[in-house]
């Protein structure tokens, strides 16, 4: 993982998962994404929220999905 200013090794690696939920119109905004999709938002016990993307650059709310053996599903 690349270190980031400001963000320690620990802060993800390790920290456990305290909410999953939507991610708020505040949250949104200091993205600049205004959109009626509403990504899901994962919060760390170390303060660090994770949120999908539609791209790298950031340009718009995306989706997540995960896999558990052959089952695939949206989150």
């Amino acid at each position: 993982m690349a270190k980031k200013e400001g963000l320690k090794d620990n802060d993800i690696l390790g920290s456990k998962i305290v909410d999953v939920r939507p991610m708020t119109k505040a949250e949104m905004k200091k993205e600049f994404w205004n959109s009626d999709e509403i990504p899901t938002a994962i919060v760390l016990e170390s303060g660090v929220i994770l949120y999908p993307s539609q791209d790298s650059e950031g340009n718009g709310p995306g989706s997540m999905f995960g896999r558990k053996g052959t089952y695939q599903f949206g989150i």
